[in-house]
């Protein structure tokens, strides 16, 4: 038996800087490059310079704070703001982002304001709506949108994107990546612009990768759950050659007693205005930790062991032990989905540390 102060998150850096270094020659087979997305580990220097010195010296991140966590951190890389700015963080955008995705005029045109007073130049790619219904400009009305944009001063459009299987699940696949590599051609033409990046999408474009032939105009891929996990994120399916196991999240039994499995009394709302139910099992070993909903997404928990995870509250996580003697003062250990290494990065509860060894 081990004993823990308090829940932790147990990152190993060299099983995430293995799996950057293999995606970043992988996708570099037909010219893709990667910005390597941080947003999920809330831009953790320690990450960031394990992606660095793999050879990703692009690195995003939807939150200023993190842009500038890794920038006062000395990351030595090029930063993009993920999720287009808001009208209200401008100067912040321009102080701490080299490049942001873009959709709005009336935003574009306030970082063009902002860059000429501190005599700099913002760079943007703007994002299109291919289908996903999350931000984008509609493709027609691009060329009018690009038209303005040019206008502008302080600004330099460097880039189109795209966005795929985070809103709305829609697949990257070759229609519509032919459509970006289209619209990527007819922007070139059409104002005598060279496109640095012509971004594809996340994670989610793995298949279509590695069964295209031709990637077309699109050069760029914003990675983040892969590196992370090892799997794309269509079907979560594990990338062969990558580890999918470099996060352990892991917390302490505080109670382990048998009672039965279902809640005896009148039931009415739990804790999350649920009306909750639950499977007749008998008499089982019920195993408390002390963490909940507060301190990690729990329905993104996986036990390590053969247990289930039965509920939880805000600070109590309750599970079936079955068969195993678990006992006070023991540790479970769970894999975890993208949104439970989100919701833990981002928790003051829960300690976060850092292995090196395979």
């Amino acid at each position: 038996m081990t004993q823990s102060v308090e829940p932790r998150i147990e990152i190993n850096l060299a099983k995430i800087a293995h799996n950057a270094d293999v995606l970043l020659k992988l996708y570099g087979t037909k010219g893709i490059g990667i910005i390597g997305v941080t947003k999920g580990v809330c831009g953790v220097p320690e990450i960031a310079k394990v992606l660095v010195n793999k050879g990703i010296h692009i690195l995003g991140d939807s939150k200023i704070k993190n842009l500038k966590k890794m920038r006062e951190a000395r990351i030595k890389a090029e930063f993009v703001l993920l999720r287009i700015p808001a009208l209200s963080e401008v100067e912040s955008v321009v102080k701490h982002a080299d490049i942001s995705l873009n959709t709005e005029l009336a935003v574009i045109k306030s970082l063009s304001a902002t860059a000429k007073k501190i005599n700099t130049v913002h760079k943007i790619i703007l994002m299109i709506e291919m289908g996903d219904l999350r931000e984008g400009i509609m493709p027609e009305n691009l060329e009018e949108f690009i038209q303005e944009v040019l206008k502008l001063s302080g600004i330099k459009l460097v880039g189109i994107g795209a966005n795929f299987a985070c809103f709305g699940g829609v697949k990257p696949n070759e229609e519509n990546m032919e459509k970006l590599s289209s619209l990527a051609n007819e922007i070139e033409e059409r104002f005598s612009l060279s496109l640095s990046y012509v971004s594809g999408g996340n994670s989610a474009n793995y298949s279509w990768f590695m069964n295209t032939e031709n990637t077309g105009k699109v050069n760029n891929l914003r990675v983040g759950e892969s590196i992370l996990l090892g799997r794309e994120t269509l079907c979560r399916m594990a990338i062969p050659g990558l580890f999918t196991d470099a996060f352990t999240f892991i917390s302490e039994v505080i109670e382990s007693k048998i009672k039965p499995s279902v809640p005896y009394g009148e039931i009415a709302q739990n804790t999350l205005g649920i009306t909750p139910q639950f499977q007749e099992r008998g008499k089982i070993r019920r195993a408390i930790l002390g963490v909940g909903f507060q301190d990690v997404l729990v329905s993104g928990l996986t036990p390590r062991l053969d247990m289930d995870i039965l509920g939880s509250s805000s600070d109590h996580t309750v599970l079936d032990a079955k068969k195993i003697d678990l006992q006070v003062g023991d540790e479970v250990a769970f894999s975890l989905n993208y949104g439970a290494i989100l919701s833990v990065m981002t928790s003051p509860n829960v300690f976060k540390k850092y292995i090196n060894v395979i």
